[in-house]
């Protein structure tokens, strides 16, 4: 759970930094602490405290303002949505400070058998509807800034503060082709009859490929999110897109919560969200993808 711990890296702040901070932050010293691998944003490490706590940590001494403060807000947003029954974990937050983020430890199991608890729990979060289509501030998905002015239709949110957030910035701007792009606009024309029929505003965790999500040894955990409220389809179609989840943890949502009629359509308009952050981060191999669904969906 989290990113690499690199070296070379800016984003490394000293240990004996580290230590102060953390003893500041949690009121007890480190017994020991090493790195956990699965990223390139951040430091991450887990860490035994001297009072017995084990703890997983992010550092960052290079981060956007509010970057970890958000990461804590949208997990506190995914928590609230859980009730006693629902086996999903969603760390708890113990610290969140400019450049550290101390949450709860959780340990990776192998445990395929979590497939369909996984689902269910998903399912059972969505329904905890959220206020809006938005949040009250923005965030971040990956290093990218995410707007998230609420708007009162759906569509329009995701009209506005995904697909034309995303197409406005440089990369998008320098490689997404002319034609690609009148797509769009014939895309915007369809969705009144596209995304419908209307459902309420779900509690969205927004980045949900198979690296921000395991099994523990007490049920499925997500984490890292770069949540929402929007229509719980995104975080289907970004699990389908890059793969890493199981059809039984499809089928177990589907029957929990079924999905309207349609859904396999709206699917592939939501996964252009996640292309187009793809392109603005990593460049234009991601570019085929997007105009392959255009073609589809218009």
């Amino acid at each position: 759970m989290g990113p690499a711990y690199d070296l070379t890296s800016r984003n490394v702040t000293k240990l004996p930094d580290l230590h102060a901070k953390l003893r500041a932050a949690l009121e007890s010293d480190v017994a020991r602490m090493s790195p956990v691998s699965g990223g390139d944003i951040n430091a991450a490490w887990d860490v035994h405290l001297q009072d017995g706590r084990r703890v997983f940590v992010k550092t960052n001494e290079h981060s956007p303002p509010r970057m970890f403060e958000a990461e804590s807000e949208g997990l506190e947003f995914l928590r609230a949505g859980l009730d006693k029954q629902c086996s999903l974990i969603v760390p708890e937050v113990i610290f969140v400070g400019p450049d550290l983020l101390v949450l709860e430890f959780l340990q990776k199991v192998a445990r395929a058998d979590y497939a369909e608890e996984l689902g269910v729990g998903l399912a059972k979060m969505h329904a905890a509807s959220a206020d809006e289509f938005g949040a009250s501030r923005p965030n971040f998905i990956g290093t990218l800034g995410q707007r998230n002015e609420p708007r009162e239709r759906w569509a329009d949110f995701f009209r506005e503060m995904r697909l034309e957030a995303q197409l406005s910035l440089p990369g998008a701007t320098r490689l997404i082709p002319p034609g690609c792009k009148r797509r769009f606009e014939i895309l915007y024309q369809k969705f009144d009859e596209l995304l419908g029929p209307d459902e309420p505003p779900a509690r969205l965790h927004g980045d949900l490929w198979g690296g921000n999500a395991f099994f523990t040894a007490s049920g499925p955990a997500i984490f890292d999110p770069a949540a929402y409220g929007g229509h719980r389809e995104v975080d289907l179609a970004m699990m389908r897109l890059f793969g890493g989840f199981s059809d039984r943890t499809f089928a177990a949502y589907n029957e929990a919560y079924p999905l309207a009629p349609g859904a396999e359509l709206r699917l592939e308009v939501y996964k252009l969200y996640p292309l187009l952050v793809h392109v603005n981060l990593f460049g234009g191999g991601y570019v085929g993808s997007v105009e392959d669904i255009l073609r589809k969906v218009t």
